[in-house]
C-alpha cells in the first residue's frame, strides 16, 4: 500500500517513523520542558514484557553534568541540549524469571524507538547511544547498584537533517512462512 493510500493518522505514522535520523550535530537552543516531559512520557507508553515495566530514566539537562557524561562516553557527539539514560531496575526485572533482563533490555530499546519518535515529531533531533563506560556513568550519576544503564539517548534541535541512508528492501529481510521464501514469490504464488 503507497503511503498516500493509508488513513490520515497512519500517514502521519509513517511519516515520522521514515523522517527519524541520528543527530549529533545540534544547535544551542534549549528544548522546552513541556516537549522533554512528552518525550519522557512517550517512553512510559512503550511494551513492556509481563507489565513489569522495570525501565526508569534519568534526565539530564545541567551542562555540568552533560560534560562529564561525555567524558566517559566516546559514543556521545555533538553538544545535545539534554540526554536520557535509559536504565532498569534489576529488583523489577528479576520478577521476570530467567528472560527478565533480556525483556528489560527489550524494554528499554523500546522505550528509546518511542521517545526518539517523539523527538522528531517535535522537531528534536535525537541519537542512540551504546558506547559509554557503565561504571563511571553510575558514579557521575549516583545510580544505585540494583539500577543497570542500557543506553543513553542524546538530545537537541538539529544543525540539519541528514537525508535517509538507503535500505534493504523488504524482499530481502522479510522471510514468508518458513525462511527463504521472500515476499514477493508468496505474493505471487497466493494469486
Amino acid at each position: 500500500m503507497a503511503p498516500r493510500e493509508l488513513p490520515e493518522k497512519a500517514k502521519i505514522v509513517y511519516e515520522v517513523i521514515r523522517g527519524r535520523r541520528s543527530i549529533r550535530n545540534y544547535i544551542d537552543k534549549e528544548i522546552p520542558w513541556d516537549h522533554l516531559k512528552l518525550v519522557l512520557e512517550a517512553g512510559l507508553w512503550a511494551p513492556s514484557g509481563s507489565n513489569l515495566q522495570s525501565r526508569e530514566f534519568i534526565l539530564i539537562t545541567d551542562k555540568d553534568v552533560i560534560r562529564a557524561v561525555k567524558l566517559v562516553s566516546p559514543g556521545l557527539y555533538g553538544n545535545p541540549q539534554a540526554i536520557i539514560v535509559l536504565c532498569y531496575n534489576k529488583k523489577i526485572a528479576v520478577k521476570g524469571g530467567r528472560l527478565g533482563e533480556l525483556m528489560a533490555v527489550m524494554d528499554t530499546a523500546m522505550a528509546a524507538q518511542n521517545m526518539m519518535l517523539m523527538a522528531y515529531s517535535l522537531g528534536i533531533g535525537s541519537c542512540p547511544i551504546l558506547s559509554f563506560n557503565k561504571q563511571a556513568l553510575k558514579k557521575i550519576l549516583d545510580i544505585p547498584d540494583h539500577v543497570e544503564p542500557v543506553m543513553l539517548l542524546s538530545l537537541g534541535y538539529p544543525k540539519e537533517w541528514p537525508k535517509p541512508p538507503s535500505r534493504k528492501t523488504l524482499n530481502k529481510v522479510v522471510h514468508v512462512n518458513a525462511y527463504g521464501y521472500n515476499l514477493s514469490s508468496s505474493i505471487d504464488n497466493s494469486k
